[in-house]
């Protein structure tokens, strides 16, 4: 019952939060206007500029924001225990994560749809525009790296996955054609398109589970599942599929693939997340999934290896409690796509808080959920014994890897499921799925964020327009190269490549939590030049500049497993590390400067817009 009335308790105070804090926030503070022109409306090009109902939008914001960030960063997390976790996605997600999402967004919607990036270079000066820009592309390279890396591990893992997450394609392009070249309803269309999919889940896990891609079996294993393409190494393959997709659906207009498939996406994962809410109601009133026995709630004795819980506990969970990624999708499509100011909280902040839900879900699938057992027949494991063999406090936090912490929430929230009479095959492909799919839909928009970022750098570096930078394929191609490189980074000198996962996510985490910290400092400018309160958005953006700063001092210089003093040194990603932390202290420096001279003066207008 310790399960059902946790979770009932954070959702609750989810919903209060909205309908109090961000109703302030909106109202009082950010005073959204109904009249007020917005983006979508003057700069109409339906490419990138297209008004969409607030439905529509959310569907896409939140697809976007989700990704698998909510559900890798807690399913690493819980091995310091799941109360720090659970407290800090909840706190978190209602004074920080929406609150940057939802400032973001407006202070976008009142520059044209800028993203925060260019915003800052009128809100503070050109050179924190430029500082900003480097650190999106470090961020965002990152972001493609880690994202490419946990599809293509669903789909070595659990190959059921891999029909219904590339069907999504055709359905949506199709969708995308129907709606907005035909003028047809999307109601229909949308509920079709999650019939077909879930079909192709049933297909996928009980006809077509063969792995596609893999090692040929071994001769003295006659149970081995042979693949139907024998490849050296899967997840490579995976990777750079993936990244060729990203970038055709990258330069394809907003309407064909991004807004159709994150919108009946959005559907398919609604019904996922309902699954698992209904099986934690239910594993939770019978007294399946008992939280208390299953995991610890404070860890005493982490993994040999593992970093400290202060400050990487804020870094590890990003997306679920506060992530700068978040701004770019913000500022870099949904700005572009709200039809009213009055969608603003609805998309920035509901948004936000629908994801802090989704990590509650993920802690307690990857402790209670993964308690109810693991494993078939004789071998199965039950409570703190299931729970160890993704969590072994014994084993050394090296030898586990992203296959692991994924799959603690694959078992886990397969067994909420199975607990409303699904069978557990059926449930497990089920939220296979739904990773990926998350996963995916931040792929498609982090590749598309990635290339407006390399454009505005090609302005910002003053290279001319017909510079390879200012070509939207050149950039396209520059970013799923860079972001495809980075994936293929090995957990050791003598391990298979694509094996990095859990290296790169504190790099990610950092990075990823440095940018709330500079988001919240536009933010906070933006508010300042206004007269307007700034304490809100000043206190997480004193937080969110201190811990991944603290966090990557640690990963650079421990004795350990630094990147540069430690027994494995990491060039590559030491550098991005040293030069993350550069920009940050040169960032923070200009705006330290500025902010006591600026008190009341509003920035430089835009220049107008051209008749016509």
């Amino acid at each position: 019952m310790s399960t059902l009335l946790i979770a009932i308790g954070a959702f609750v105070g989810f919903i209060v939060a909205y309908h109090t804090y961000g109703k302030w926030l909106a109202q009082k503070i950010f005073g959204l206007d109904k009249e007020a022109e917005v983006p979508s409306k003057q700069l109409r090009d339906d490419v990138d500029f297209v008004p969409t109902k607030k439905e529509v939008i959310f569907g896409h914001h939140f697809t976007s924001i989700a990704g698998t960030g909510p559900i890798v960063g807690p399913a690493i997390a819980v091995f310091w225990g799941w109360l720090p976790a659970l407290i800090w996605v909840v706190l978190g997600s209602i004074f920080i994560g929406a609150v940057h999402d939802f400032g973001a967004l407006v202070v976008s919607l009142r520059n044209r749809g800028q993203t925060v990036g260019e915003v800052a270079g009128r809100l503070i000066n050109p050179r924190a525009r430029l500082l900003f820009l480097l650190i999106l592309f470090a961020a965002l390279t990152v972001v493609l790296a880690i994202f490419g890396l946990v599809i293509a591990v669903i789909f070595k893992v659990y190959p059921e996955s891999v029909l219904s997450v590339w069907i999504e394609i055709p359905i949506a392009i199709a969708i995308g054609f129907w709606v907005y070249k035909k003028g047809g309803s999307l109601l229909i269309p949308s509920l079709a398109a999650l019939g077909i999919l879930y079909l192709a889940i049933y297909l996928g896990v009980h006809h077509l589970n063969t792995p596609v891609f893999g090692i040929a079996p071994d001769a003295a294993n006659p149970n081995a599942v042979a693949p139907l393409f024998t490849v050296g190494n899967p997840v490579v393959v995976w990777t750079i599929i993936l990244m060729t997709y990203c970038f055709v659906a990258s330069v394809m207009p907003v309407w064909t693939l991004l807004q159709p498939r994150d919108y009946i996406n959005s559907h398919q994962l609604i019904v996922a997340l309902v699954l698992l809410v209904g099986g934690l109601v239910v594993a939770g009133a019978t007294g399946q999934a008992d939280l208390i026995n299953s995991a610890p709630a404070i860890a005493e004795s982490p993994p040999a290896g593992a970093p400290p819980i202060w400050p990487f506990l804020f870094i590890t969970i990003a997306c679920g409690a506060i992530s700068g990624f978040h701004c770019l999708v913000s500022s870099g499509t949904s700005s572009k796509q709200v039809e009213s100011e009055l969608d603003a909280q609805y998309v920035g902040y509901g948004a936000m808080l629908l994801e802090g839900a989704l990590a509650v879900i993920v802690i307690l699938a990857c402790c209670a959920g993964v308690g109810m057992g693991v494993g078939e027949g004789a071998s199965r494991l039950e409570g703190i014994a299931a729970w160890h063999t993704k969590y072994d406090p014994g084993g050394n936090w090296a030898a586990f890897g992203l296959p692991q912490k994924v799959g603690a929430f694959v078992d886990g929230g397969a067994n909420f499921i199975n607990s409303l009479g699904i069978s557990l095959e059926m449930a497990t492909g089920i939220v296979a799925v739904l990773v990926a799919s998350f996963a995916a839909t931040t792929l498609d928009t982090a590749t598309r964020l990635q290339r407006y970022v390399i454009q505005e750098l090609g302005k910002s570096l003053r290279f001319k327009n017909s510079s390879p930078l200012s070509n939207k394929y050149a950039a396209t191609a520059t970013a799923v190269l860079l972001g495809g490189a980075m994936a293929m980074i090995p957990a050791a000198p003598d391990a298979d490549y694509g094996t990095g996962g859990l290296i790169l996510w504190p790099l990610f985490g950092a990075t990823n939590q440095l940018l709330a910290g500079l988001t919240f400092m536009v933010i906070v400018f933006y508010l300042w030049r206004r007269k307007l309160p700034i304490w809100f958005a000043a206190i997480p953006m004193v937080i969110m500049l201190i811990m991944p700063a603290w966090a990557l001092c640690w990963q650079l210089f421990d004795a350990q497993a630094g990147w540069i003093s430690g027994s494995e040194p990491n060039t590559l990603l030491g550098t991005i590390g040293v030069g993350a932390l550069c920009l940050q202290f040169w960032m923070v420096i200009e705006c330290l400067l500025l902010l006591p001279k600026v008190k009341g003066q509003l920035e430089q207008e835009l220049p107008p817009l051209p008749a016509t």
